[in-house]
């Protein structure tokens, strides 16, 4: 029994291991349009849209 809860155990450290990887695999190609301060702003700019257009949204759906 004790060796199945040192196998569950591990399951949380896995999983934050892949969250993890995902996205810094995903972040790498970003981090260049960054040094550039036109992308970086645009960049900025569509990621603060898309947020806003999300959170219109929900609220709209949501009727909050």
């Amino acid at each position: 029994m004790q060796d199945l809860w040192n196998t569950i155990s591990k399951y949380p450290k896995f999983l934050i291991s892949v969250i993890l990887g995902v996205f810094f695999n995903l972040a790498q190609p970003i981090v260049p349009l960054l040094k550039n301060p036109i992308t970086a702003i645009a960049l900025i700019g569509a990621l603060v849209g898309a947020f806003l257009c999300t959170t219109f949204i929900l609220r709209g759906m949501l009727a909050v």
